[in-house]
């Protein structure tokens, strides 16, 4: 989404970090002020290098109750629809804050992998600059449906021995090279969620 700049004058630098991966996977990006939790998903997705094919929710404190508050994609088949509110009808900044920074993010309710997302700093925005942006990231992001963090460990395993038949079985399925090690920033690139959210209403 790219906002009108009059519109919003800050820009919300965010830490997102796969748990349970070690060394850690993790990305650095800004997004506008003004955006939704459906708009900081689309930008997770795109610098993680997810593929959005699932379902997702963020949790996070309310600060004007303390109690969680938790949005995504209502979907009656894996949660109940009273308790997940639709993401796109909620600001970001009405949520995060320096004094309430620490969110979290799953994605894929069968594989269950969960973000920790850190609010580092809220900023003026730059003239001449696109947001969303990457800032920076670490170690490629695990492949789409490989069993989470458990099945993630076994693919590395595997192909850690390549004279191994485990290996050839997952180089089948991978059906590309994957370094784990690997992240290229410049292959980044951030799509519209106006357009992605438009979409997914068209289908539901």
């Amino acid at each position: 989404m790219i906002a009108v700049r009059d519109s919003w004058s800050k820009v919300y630098q965010f830490k997102i970090t796969l748990t349970d991966t070690e060394p850690p996977i993790w990305r650095q990006i800004m997004v506008p002020s003004n955006y939704t939790f459906w708009d900081l998903h689309v930008a997770i997705q795109d610098s993680m290098g997810w593929l959005d094919s699932h379902l997702h929710s963020f949790a996070i404190a309310d600060p004007s109750t303390g109690e969680r508050f938790e949005v995504g994609i209502p979907e009656s088949t894996f949660v109940d629809e009273e308790d997940i509110l639709p993401d796109w009808k909620y600001k970001i900044a009405d949520y995060f804050s320096m004094s309430n920074r620490e969110a979290v993010y799953v994605y894929d309710f069968g594989d269950y992998w969960v973000h920790d997302i850190t609010l580092e700093r809220i900023l003026d925005s730059e003239a001449g600059v696109s947001y969303p942006s990457l800032i920076d990231g670490k170690r490629a992001c695990p492949p789409e449906d490989c069993g989470g963090v458990y099945g993630y460990a076994e693919l590395l395993e595997a192909l850690s021995d390549p004279s191994s038949e485990e290996y050839k079985e997952m180089v089948e399925w991978l059906g590309e090279v994957y370094d784990p090690e690997r992240f290229d920033p410049a292959k980044v690139q951030f799509s519209d969620p106006d357009r992605r959210l438009r979409s997914i209403l068209r289908g539901s």
